[in-house]
């Protein structure tokens, strides 16, 4: 657009009654040719602000022939422009003048970028249900016609999405001409064309008659699923769900089905992932009938697939296609032609496929019952459990609940332990923070007393763990368990044995003890956490690491609002007022914050405080960026935590070169 003519002749034109109101919108408009590519695009963002300043009869005469003679552009403006001509109907003088939008949009859709031909055909399609049917035939078909028989495949790719929206409201003659077009273009010479046109087949054949979707739309879904390239003939496999939904069964059988079988034994195993992919939508659209007859041996083909990608497809879609099946016989069905070729997947060589299985195999559980469960697919489970892959164990553990409907949890019990075990002391951190977000789910299927005897220790375990994420998981873990088990198994077994690690020697433990106490304070109530947290809390605040102590004063603000006047008063108090004389800069600003929150709460309690007792430490305000992230504010991401210690001493040194690594590295 640089240094070409806009609208008018600059800011004068603009505010060509000398209206200073105006001298936006002139700037706007130079914009618009400004050589500065940032500068056209946020003036091309405000193109409506700049139509509406011109009126409509100004834009429609002046601006959008500017914009159509300007259109090469920067891809990120035309991009923009594209977008904001799709809303423009009503800044042109309405659906009348809807027809003045088109010669922009033409050109953008004729563009190279992929991305602004596709912007500017759902522009395209937005404006063509403002034409009236008259105006339609007039101005929009004619342009699907150019675009059609382009010189450049950019602008032939573009027309396949814009015959199904003009076609529904022309006439006979005219929809004759749309469908040779479309025929033509699903024989382009081009591939890019043909991919195009087999994309929107299926949208196409929705809105034709019954008759010209058999007699012309179903020769070209043959011809495209025979395609030379397989990019074009796994798109025709696409096209097949939406023609299928349009055709009895007698004519599926006849006219479709010979094909979508030739697509599922395609040479190409891109094609026959797709069907896999589709199997689901494809068994809706054709029926129980010809599933059972065609789909279902065209299944277990795939199942039994040479290509990886092409089993793990297909194992992702056994627990849809089971549940889909007619009620009556689906029992037998999918014991004696689907089970046969889940069983070999299971010890299948690839781990992506034993995957995709386990994430739906468990789901079979409440289709076949729980005898045929118990008989067939607990040793399924089982076997699962024991896999060398932490994903697929992991994507069992997942599923329990549907196993636990069905015949209990104890029936997987002695398996179950030695898999989530692994899992929790797995090399890799991700994978156990996926183990402790299930241990909730686990516990209660399990039970308590299952719980305590050989689960309590791996969740206690997790709170020591060198990565932080973890030790965080495993904090929530604790809270959601005291919320199953309730307060007083919480105040029998973990309350004790989170309170021992306030005295571990390493201060990350240490402080995971207060990460502890914040978030199991609410859910055990005011008892356990005034007689049994509150005194660990008051005594760390002599800890001689600053994290820890400034850590205490967070944990007391955190469970201030739960205690009562005379601990607030005669315990807590005093311990934070202590801390805000700290030397340290960061513990005496959390100090003072928690003193504030606490002198708040006695007021409500209508308890007496003096102005004089809620001191704010000088420059805290100032200086409150300069604190240093925490842990409870910060999964470890962000930069180490300062020790205020001194760092000649070699264990502490070794301490420092923990944290580093603890903050910096995940695995």
């Amino acid at each position: 657009m640089a240094g070409a003519a806009g609208p008018g002749a600059g800011p004068a034109a603009a505010g060509g009654d000398g209206d200073d109101s105006l001298y936006p919108i002139a700037v706007l408009i130079d914009e618009l040719r400004n050589e500065d590519v940032q500068l056209r695009l946020n003036s091309i963002k405000k193109l409506s602000t700049i139509a509406l300043a011109l009126g409509v009869e100004r834009t429609r005469t002046e601006l959008l022939p500017f914009l159509t003679d300007t259109i090469y552009d920067e891809d990120e403006v035309l991009l923009a422009l594209a977008e904001q001509l799709g809303n423009f109907t009503g800044l042109v003088g309405g659906p009348d003048f809807a027809h003045c939008l088109l010669p922009p949009l033409e050109s953008l859709a004729t563009v190279e970028e992929t991305v602004v031909r596709d912007k500017a055909v759902e522009s395209l399609r937005q404006i063509s249900q403002e034409h009236t049917p008259i105006a339609l035939e007039a101005h929009f078909v004619p342009l699907v016609k150019r675009l059609a028989s382009g010189d450049w495949f950019t602008s032939r790719t573009s027309a396949c999405g814009l015959f199904s929206v003009c076609y529904p409201r022309a006439s006979n003659a005219v929809k004759a001409e749309i469908r040779q077009h479309f025929r033509s273009l699903c024989s382009d010479d081009t591939p890019m064309v043909r991919r195009a046109a087999a994309s929107k087949l299926g949208e196409f054949a929705k809105v034709l008659e019954l008759a010209s979707v058999k007699s012309e739309i179903v020769p070209l879904f043959t011809n495209l699923a025979s395609d030379e390239q397989d990019s074009v003939r796994l798109l025709a496999v696409e096209a097949c769900v939406s023609i299928a939904q349009l055709l009895s069964q007698d004519d599926l059988e006849a006219l479709v089905m010979p094909t979508l079988r030739q697509a599922a034994e395609d040479k190409s195993w891109r094609v026959r992932y797709m069907v896999a992919d589709k199997f689901s939508e494809l068994q809706k659209a054709v029926g129980p009938k010809i599933t059972l007859n065609d789909l279902i041996p065209a299944f277990q083909n795939l199942l039994k697939d040479c290509e990886a990608e092409v089993r793990a497809a297909a194992a992702h879609k056994v627990k849809e296609l089971c549940e889909n099946l007619p009620i009556e016989g689906r029992e037998t069905t999918i014991m004696n032609q689907i089970l046969p070729y889940i069983k070999e997947l299971v010890s299948d060589t690839n781990q992506h496929v034993k995957s995709a299985l386990a994430s739906v195999i468990m789901g079979l559980s409440t289709i076949l019952g729980k005898e045929n469960t118990i008989e067939h697919l607990l040793p399924l489970f089982l076997a699962q459990l024991k896999d060398e892959c932490p994903e697929v164990r992991l994507n069992i553990i997942s599923n329990l609940d549907c196993v636990n409907e069905v015949i209990g949890i104890r029936q997987l019990s002695q398996s179950l332990l030695p898999a989530i075990v692994e899992l929790a002391e797995d090399a890799k951190w991700r994978v156990r923070l996926a183990i402790i977000e299930y241990m909730p789910l686990l516990a209660s299927q399990l039970g308590v007393e299952f719980f305590d005897e050989k689960l309590n220790s791996l969740c206690m375990a997790w709170l020591v763990d060198h990565v932080y994420a973890i030790r965080e998981a495993a904090t929530n873990n604790l809270m959601k368990l005291v919320q199953k088990f309730g307060t007083e198994w919480a105040q029998n077994t973990i309350v004790p044995k989170v309170l021992v690690m306030a005295n571990d020697p390493n201060y990350l433990h240490r402080m995971t003890t207060l990460f502890c106490i914040n978030a199991l304070s609410e859910t055990c109530g005011q008892e356990i956490t005034t007689k049994q947290m509150l005194p660990i809390v008051l005594k760390m605040a002599g800890d001689q690491v600053a994290n820890v102590r400034f850590n205490v004063a967070k944990s007391l603000q955190k469970i201030g609002p739960i205690l009562d006047t005379n601990a607030l008063q005669g315990e807590v108090k005093p311990v934070l007022q202590k801390l805000g004389q700290d030397e340290d800069m960061d513990v005496k600003y959390f100090a003072q914050e928690a003193i504030s929150v606490v002198a708040q709460r006695l007021r409500k309690l209508d308890f007496p405080v003096k102005d004089s007792e809620v001191p704010r430490a000088p420059g805290a305000e100032k200086n409150h960026f300069l604190r240093p992230r925490v842990p409870g504010e910060d999964t470890g991401k962000g930069p180490t935590y300062r020790l205020h210690v001194n760092t000649r001493d070699t264990l502490v040194q070794l301490e420092i070169a923990e944290l580093v690594h603890f903050s910096q590295s995940r695995d």
